[in-house]
């Protein structure tokens, strides 16, 4: 065997490259339900480690104290259990706070979720689905 045959035989099962270039943004920012269905409700939907479940008006209401964007500072930053961004790294301000707007609603609050700001370079942002009551 030569040198070049052993590196390639023992090289590693997998590798990791870097490039310069940023992931690629989503085409639209997600809705409150699409966050916490596919991050939130992991905890919220059970109540997980004291999370307030979604749906039970009595711990929900105790939240509505410190308004919108008190819960959205608490869902950016963590409390207890939560990580930052209930563990969702990807997750921008406006998603956070859709998630905080659709659990809270569900569970007794009637908060307007922000729309998605409009697309730079003056183009009209696409319209949105009317939300559901």
């Amino acid at each position: 065997m030569d040198e070049e045959e052993t590196a390639q035989l023992i090289q590693p099962v997998a590798k990791v490259e870097l490039s310069g270039a940023a992931p690629a943004a989503s085409a639209a920012p997600r809705t409150g339900e699409q966050v916490v269905n596919s991050v939130c409700g992991a905890c919220h939907n059970a109540g997980v480690a004291g999370a307030p479940k979604t749906g039970d008006n009595a711990a929900w209401a105790v939240r509505f104290k410190d308004g919108l964007d008190g819960m959205v500072k608490i869902a950016m930053e963590g409390k207890g259990a939560m990580p930052p961004k209930g563990g969702g790294a990807d997750l921008t301000e406006l998603e956070i706070t859709r998630a905080v707007v659709f659990m809270a609603n569900k569970s007794g609050g009637s908060f307007k979720e922000p729309a998605a700001p409009a697309p730079a370079g003056g183009e009209s942002a696409p319209a949105e689905a009317p939300a559901k009551s």
